[in-house]
């Protein structure tokens, strides 16, 4: 077990025990706690339904933090995206690694390893990362908008390490005006 990394500063406010991150409020749960809530949502809305309410506040999420980051670490363009990656993966959601990105192109692929859905949930023969996808097209966007693009994306889970045959999780981002072959 390795100990926090000093880039990943951790502050505890004596007075009140509010924890910051990235100059962040956070909120520090056991994995468990966080996945059987989630689950329980899951069930009562329906993983479509819930899946589709997840990916909005996400990109609504990543896009601020991106755009707060980007600001005050003086980084642009793909830096931002790897940056923004680096900190998920520090987080505990699992290992984000970007395999390809082209903002030109408004596309990028992310593999996930290590997933804490899968590390709690198991194999249960579907994609359980569902809440992370937003988050792509979220930073996707922030960043085309910050190089005053006009394109933008959306985001999709395309596997699952929780899925057979499967050891690890995918992503893709591509124009949001463009269809699947």
């Amino acid at each position: 077990m390795t100990k926090m990394a000093p880039e990943l500063p951790i502050e505890v406010d004596a007075e009140t025990g509010v924890w910051t991150t990235d100059a962040l409020p956070m909120l520090y749960v056991p994995r468990h706690f966080f996945i059987n809530n989630h689950v329980a949502v899951e069930e009562a809305l329906g993983a479509e339904k819930y899946a589709e309410i997840l990916y909005h506040a996400g990109y609504k999420s990543a896009w601020h933090w991106c755009e707060k980051e980007a600001e005050l670490h003086g980084l642009e363009g793909e830096a931002v995206f790897e940056h923004y990656m680096k900190r998920l993966s520090q987080r505990g959601w699992g290992r984000f690694i970007t395999e390809a990105i082209d903002l030109e192109a408004g596309t990028c692929q992310v593999r996930l390893e290590h997933s804490a859905f899968v590390y709690q949930l198991g194999k249960v023969g579907r994609r359980v990362e569902y809440m992370f996808t937003g988050w792509f097209a979220g930073a996707m966007d922030q960043i085309l908008a910050a190089r005053g693009s006009q394109l933008r994306t959306v985001a999709e889970q395309t596997q699952s390490a929780a899925e057979e045959g499967c050891d690890v999780g995918r992503f893709v981002t591509r124009p949001l005006d463009t269809h699947r072959g």
